[in-house]
Formats: C-alpha cells, sequence, structure tokens
C-alpha cells in the first residue's frame, strides 16, 4: 500500500479539471489537489469519500464524476503488464487496510472498473485490465461484476502506471468506470442529445407521473420528446423546426411550431415536466425556466442544460443555481459525461 493510500480520488471532464479542482478546495476548505491524469486528481489527506460525496450531492459540486479511495499506485513497468496489475490488486485486497476500506475489502461480491485516463500509455485497453483483474479476484473466490453491487474496486491507468482504488458505490457518484456512462444508439434514436437525458435518468430517478404531461422546449428534432414518450408521458414539442418523422406520426406528440416565449403567452395546460435543451447563454436559458414556472403543476420538475462554454464556468453555474432557487429547490447538478462544455440540472417546483 502507498504512502497515499486513503485519499480521495476524483475523475472530471479534461477541459473541466481546474473547475472541479477549484469546486473541491472551496467546499471541502482547500486541500491540495495533485493532478495524476488529463482527468483525474488526488485530494490531500483530510476528507473521506463519504464526505466528499456528500458534498458532491448537497452543495452541489457539478464538475466532479465520480470518486475513489487510492490503496495503492502500480509503477511502470509492472503497470504494462494487465496481469501483474491484477495480481497486486489482489494483494493489495487481502492486506492490511485501515477502518473502513478493510471492510469493504472484505467483501465477497465487488465491482471492477477499468479505464484508461492517459491515453496511448500501456499496451493494453480497459477491457483487458478489467477481464484480467476479474480473474484474479474471482480464482481468489470473489464474485465479480461490472456494476450493481455495494464495493467497487478502481484500475485507472495513468501516465506513472496503474492508480488502485476502492469505495462503496454510493459513494462513488456513478456505477460506470471513472463516470464514463456509455450508452449505444439505438434503432428509433433521433439525436444523439438524447444521450443526456438517458444518462440523467440513470444517474437520478426522476419520479414521473403516468401519463403526464412533458413540455420540451425548443424540441426540433425530437431526441428529448422521443425519450419522454418512452417514459409514458404525453409531450408538447415547441420549436419552430420540424420533428422527425417517427413523432409527428405518433398522437402523444403535440408539436407547436413557435417559439417558447410565444407559446407561454396563449398556453393554458399545465404541466408535470418541462425539459430545456436549448442553445441558449446559460442566464437567458435559466430565465426561461423561472418563466416557464407558471405553465407548470404543483411539485413538476425541470430539466436544463446550462450551456457554459469554458470561459468562468464554475460562476456561470453558481448564478444560474442562485436564479433558479428563486422557484426550484434543485435536487442534482453535474456535468454528465455525455455533456460537452455544459451542465445539466434537474429541479423541483416549491
Amino acid at each position: 500500500m502507498s504512502d497515499d493510500s486513503g485519499r480521495v480520488v476524483f475523475s472530471a471532464a479534461e477541459e473541466s479539471f481546474g473547475a472541479a479542482a477549484r469546486e473541491l478546495q472551496r467546499t471541502l476548505q482547500s486541500p491540495a489537489v495533485e493532478r495524476i491524469g488529463p482527468d483525474l486528481g488526488v485530494l490531500s489527506a483530510g476528507p473521506t469519500a463519504a464526505e466528499v460525496a456528500a458534498a458532491c450531492r448537497s452543495r452541489p459540486v457539478v464538475f466532479v464524476r465520480h470518486l475513489t479511495v487510492e490503496l495503492a499506485r502500480l509503477p511502470r513497468p509492472d503497470a504494462d503488464d494487465p496481469d501483474r496489475v491484477a495480481a497486486r490488486v489482489r494483494a493489495v485486497l487481502d492486506g492490511p487496510l485501515p477502518g473502513e476500506l478493510a471492510e469493504a475489502a472484505r467483501a465477497d461480491e465487488l465491482a471492477v472498473q477499468a479505464w484508461i485516463s492517459e491515453p496511448d500509455t500501456v499496451g493494453y485497453g480497459s477491457r483487458q485490465l478489467f477481464e484480467a483483474v476479474a480473474a484474479a479476484l474471482r480464482d481468489a473466490g470473489r464474485t465479480v461484476r461490472r456494476a450493481g453491487v455495494d464495493t467497487v474496486v478502481s484500475c485507472v491507468v495513468t501516465r506513472d502506471g496503474v492508480l488502485i482504488g476502492l469505495n462503496r458505490t454510493p459513494d462513488s457518484l456513478s456505477d460506470w468506470p471513472g463516470g464514463r456512462v456509455r450508452l449505444s444508439r439505438g434503432p428509433d434514436q433521433v439525436s444523439r442529445a438524447e444521450f443526456k437525458l438517458e444518462e440523467l435518468f440513470q444517474a437520478y430517478p426522476v419520479p414521473l407521473p403516468e401519463r403526464g404531461r412533458a413540455v420540451d422546449l425548443g424540441a426540433a428534432p425530437g431526441g428529448w420528446t422521443r425519450i419522454l414518450r418512452e417514459r409514458g408521458l404525453d409531450v408538447w414539442a415547441i420549436d419552430p423546426g420540424a420533428l422527425a418523422e417517427s413523432l409527428t406520426a405518433d398522437p402523444r406528440v403535440h408539436h407547436v411550431a413557435t417559439t417558447v416565449g410565444e407559446f407561454f403567452r396563449y398556453n393554458r395546460t399545465r404541466f408535470d415536466l418541462a425539459v430545456n435543451d436549448l442553445r441558449m447563454e446559460p442566464r437567458l436559458s435559466t430565465r426561461v425556466m423561472l418563466d416557464a414556472a407558471g405553465q407548470l403543476r404543483p411539485g413538476a420538475h425541470i430539466v436544463l442544460t446550462l450551456k457554459t462554454g469554458t470561459r468562468r464556468p464554475l460562476d456561470t453555474v453558481r448564478d444560474c443555481l442562485r436564479l433558479l432557487r428563486e422557484r426550484y429547490q434543485v435536487l442534482f447538478a453535474r456535468q454528465l459525461y455525455h455533456n460537452r462544455k455544459e451542465v445539466t440540472v434537474l429541479a423541483r417546483l416549491r
């Protein structure tokens, strides 16, 4: 076990690493951050994974996607061989560990997450690494899965070798390696924007009523509308642009070919959910959702993406969440894996 074992390791989008580090430093009373990969950082000793995870959810900390706790680092050249990495993982889990880590390491069922933070570093990929580690743990009598159990082992390739981590799944923020959610394109997919809404529903199960009503602001070509229809909602799709033919034939999709502002002026329908993926300056998009509050039923939910760009994204998100809280309780805000220079927010009408 390395001298740095027990430190919390976080993942973020490469272009948002600085914002993630600053968020954590502000939230956790300025711990130092060591950057060990393009999308990977380690906090100085102090906060536990449970404390960091709680802060990420409650503040929220929006640019951090995944957490683990460092157990050991395997340097190169040993890290160049996935079987050596696997043997080291097994030895670390069977060896002495402090407190809660020791209890977690004794679990009969483990999930293994393997990913590459620094590309072109080793001659194997994440799948080979997973298979080697899983085989070694199964040989030791463990049950190994990719997800869905309480304890997760992380193996991440960095520029200097492989970092081995361990965490409780609820404190990991994501059930995917490094928060890298992989969704496959289905035959009915209308647009790649669907992945954002699907990933949100995985990360935070949104309570949606059966046969409820949703409004999709800026809907064309209809990716989010399609996902909402899959969930059983009647959808009002607001956009001057055209929807995919598969949606125009659906009697429970009501395409209103006008602007959002014009729709709000004459609409009398009340909705259980409003979603907004408009390409709009974040504060303006937030004010659209404040205007949408009058179109919603009590306790309704909203989803919006804030197109933060790369200039002062932390300040932009903070300002937008402050505005939203005038009418909504913010339940979730994070830069999801399928977000590109944007943040997805879920909130409930007060």
